[in-house]
């Protein structure tokens, strides 16, 4: 485990607040450190007596008597929940709070847009955690210009500084995030730039698995990166449901899986720039098989929850059943001739079918129709619709006169 990094030095602005505390002169140096101790940081008592000597920070300017007094009357300023100081810590108190909420509101009955709520409110949540990782590090995370050969910070029509939006924050190279949880924060992103100002049927279940992934990284991240005090489960614990899974049911949730045309094909384009293995990483989609259980013993079946050993047998034929459900069907020209056909489009050759790929530029990866794997094509079920379709319309021409007369 990564050794956790705290910070033991005070940043100007409270250097700013000890120096008028020492002008003050009410005050003597242990009473003045009590203010800037909390949990989560420690300073060090020389550090007050260096800063009275002028040794430390000396060109800071101490805050006027009126700030003074609004810091003494509003101390202490902590999280309550991670002793976190809600000044100095505020990016990563808002990168909980973010994931927390993102979390709430997905989890909440009655919302019909929930995935699209969640993604939007957990982008902010990994932006906060990506820019608190930056500012400790001491990284400059803010965008920059260059003009006539000179570098100024690149700033808003209202005149803020512009920082890193996660996109960027992913592709900087200290970026800590492994791999997989990038291409998950990628994943999603694409989600909501096709969601951003496009309405959507409901695409909660299509892609729950990158949801959950994200939920998992987060909190895998936050504690690796800060500390194990700020992951996430206390607060998050698990969610109990007011439904149990039939085979009905989940008939159900797998029909519900169609998507709008330009969501099934970003995500199409998505998995097919990915490998397998970059496809089953649990950092990218984490998926649970749901199954039912009984056991002898009452304190063994009572538990909801029951983890398999890595490499088990049990584990194999989890991953069999997963992988057999999310790899999409596969055609080859053959294929789709005969499946039409036995529809009663008898007369739809392998040469009407090439008519009609070349008519419609089908093959074009834009379209996303088919895949080439090692030479040979291969249509996807977006595409067999097509056909069938095309046959539908033009029935007199691929079916007898008899069966024409039956349709």
């Amino acid at each position: 485990m990564p050794k956790k990094k705290h910070r033991h030095d005070l940043e100007n602005w409270e250097v700013a607040l000890v120096k008028a505390m020492l002008k003050k002169g009410n005050y003597n140096d242990q009473e003045i450190l009590a203010f800037f101790t909390r949990p989560t940081r420690t300073i060090n008592h020389r550090v007050i007596g260096e800063i009275r000597k002028g040794i430390r920070r000396g060109t800071v300017v101490p805050v006027t008597a009126n700030e003074l007094n609004e810091f003494l009357v509003n101390w202490p300023r902590i999280d309550s929940s991670t002793g976190l100081s809600i000044d100095n810590d505020e990016l990563l108190i808002k990168a909980r709070e973010a994931m927390i909420a993102a979390v709430h509101i997905f989890n909440s009955a009655g919302l019909n847009f929930r995935a699209e709520l969640f993604i939007v409110t957990a982008v902010i949540a990994w932006t906060y955690l990506m820019h608190a990782y930056f500012k400790r590090e001491k990284i400059d995370y803010r965008h920059y210009k260059h003009t006539n050969g000179k570098k100024t910070i690149e700033a808003t029509n209202c005149g803020a500084e512009r920082y890193w939006d996660l996109s960027r924050c992913l592709r900087a190279d200290a970026c800590p995030l492994e791999k997989g949880i990038k291409r998950n924060l990628e994943f999603l992103i694409e989600i909501r730039h096709e969601i951003e100002h496009r309405s959507t049927n409901r695409i909660d279940e299509a892609i729950s698995a990158k949801l959950q992934a994200c939920c998992l990284n987060f909190n895998n991240s936050i504690k690796r990166l800060f500390g194990q005090e700020y992951g996430l489960e206390k607060r998050l614990p698990i969610a109990l449901q007011f439904v149990t899974f039939s085979s009905e049911q989940a008939g159900v949730i797998i029909g519900a899986r169609h998507l709008p045309e330009h969501i099934e094909t970003m995500i199409n384009k998505f998995h097919e720039s990915m490998t397998l293995e970059e496809q089953i990483d649990p950092s990218f989609a984490y998926r649970v098989a749901f199954v039912q259980k009984s056991a002898n013993r009452v304190s063994s079946s009572d538990m909801a929850i029951e983890f398999v050993k890595p490499g088990s047998e049990e584990e194999a034929e989890i991953n069999r059943v997963l992988l057999k459900e999310v790899e999409k069907p596969k055609y080859r020209p053959s294929d789709i001739v005969n499946q039409i056909q036995g529809e009663g489009y008898n007369r739809f050759t392998i040469s009407k079918h090439t008519d009609l790929w070349k008519a419609l530029d089908a093959k074009n990866p834009k379209k996303n129709l088919g895949v080439l794997i090692s030479g040979q094509w291969y249509w996807y079920d977006s595409w067999l619709k097509i056909v069938r379709e095309y046959c539908r319309k033009n029935a007199e021409d691929f079916m007898t006169a008899t069966e024409v007369q039956e349709e």
